[in-house]
């Protein structure tokens, strides 16, 4: 895999190309300003943001920036790992003309249907490609950044050419082939991709050994002491998920030896029903997601997204501190709470019976600062 310092730093430049060919997108269609003007408004009126237009746009214009940049990762580690059959950015190295043979069929097919056909729309099939499968559907629904606003066809054509560059020998620049599916590379670029999100949202993730260190006094022991059945971990400021996969793995462990008759896709489901995860920050999200999935594509012993089942994820952007069964009874709260971001997706409330969590749950609750 390339260096994830070389890799971070190319990627950042991308999301300020990317955030200058968003922006213009925005301003000069009417119908996409229209309905980001309208949001803003609803935003400073039920007080979800005190922030003007032109600093809220921008936001919003990093979110979708850095959705379309993390797509292109998530698309290329898949390619170069063989996680599915089809490629259409560049890997692995002896693919890379299979996906610009590819691009150029999609482009004659599609161009007597269409007059203006451009790598947006291929990338788009690549999008649509993660839609269809069940276990990466949900990266790409319709909470995610990627349709708060698309790059015209010049700048994903340009984000594309960044993939495919090659170097003096030859080879692909940057290569993301990791035989052991290892995501944590994914935590440097929650943390670093977008500069203007890092100061906004004070992104910082935890290092491991804190995380260890953490989750050896919290979990470990919480398992020791109550049921297997029904136990509960969340997370509300989630991050790019290094708790979360940590506390995945210690979760299959006791349920592979507590029920090790039980057929293996689902153990890997016990052990998610198990976690919960809730960030503010769309892309970390995202990250955490697409993690996860690997994660269980790789514990349930399978190599292929497209041979993967529709694992259960329990993960969500929104604010922990507003959305949620009775936090509308929180004083002063009740504008803030009955306001949802487009890429927000709070989910349904429980009911007052179910208290924190389903009947007999244990929940254990991590809340150390920003992942």
């Amino acid at each position: 895999m390339s260096a994830t310092k070389s890799l971070t730093s190319a990627l950042q430049k991308q999301v300020l190309r990317l955030e200058d060919d968003l922006r213009r997108r925005v301003e000069s269609d009417p119908a996409t300003r229209g309905r980001w003007v309208a949001e803003h408004q609803q935003a400073v009126a039920r007080g979800r943001t005190a922030s003007s237009w032109q600093a809220w746009r921008d936001d919003r214009v990093t979110q979708a920036a850095v959705a379309w940049v993390l797509t292109t990762v998530f698309v290329r580690f898949c390619e170069d790992n063989i996680l599915f059959r089809p490629v259409w950015i560049a890997g692995p190295e002896n693919r890379r003309q299979e996906a610009l043979d590819a691009e150029l069929t999609f482009y004659r097919s599609r161009s007597r249907e269409q007059e203006d056909v451009t790598a947006r729309d291929w990338l788009l099939e690549a999008v649509g490609h993660l839609a269809s499968l069940p276990a990466t559907a949900a990266l790409v629904d319709e909470h995610s950044a990627l349709y708060l606003v698309q790059p015209s066809g010049d700048a994903a054509a340009a984000l594309i050419a960044f993939w495919r560059e090659r170097g003096q020998d030859g080879a692909l620049v940057h290569d993301l082939t990791d035989p052991a599916l290892d995501t944590r590379f994914l935590g440097d670029l929650y943390q670093d991709l977008s500069e203007h999100a890092k100061t906004t949202l004070a992104l910082l993730q935890t290092p491991e050994f804190v995380e260890e260190f953490i989750l050896d006094r919290t979990i470990t022991p919480a398992l020791e002491e109550r049921p297997l059945e029904k136990f509960r971990l969340i997370d509300p400021t989630c991050g790019s998920g290094h708790f979360l996969l940590g506390a995945f793995d210690r979760l299959l462990d006791r349920w592979q030896r507590e029920a090790p008759a039980m057929e293996r896709q689902a153990l890997v489901q016990q052990a998610l029903d198990a976690i919960h995860g809730v960030d503010l920050n769309a892309f970390a999200v995202a990250i955490a997601r697409f993690r996860l999935t690997v994660a269980a594509l790789k514990a349930a012993g399978l190599r292929s997204l497209e041979d993967a089942p529709a694992f259960r994820f329990h993960l969500a952007v929104g604010d922990s501190l507003l959305h949620g069964y009775g936090q509308q009874t929180l004083q002063n709260d009740a504008d803030l709470s009955g306001f949802a971001y487009t890429t927000e997706d709070p989910g349904p409330r429980q009911s007052p019976e179910s208290g924190a969590g389903p009947a007999g749950t244990s929940v254990i609750k991590l809340r150390v600062g920003r992942r």
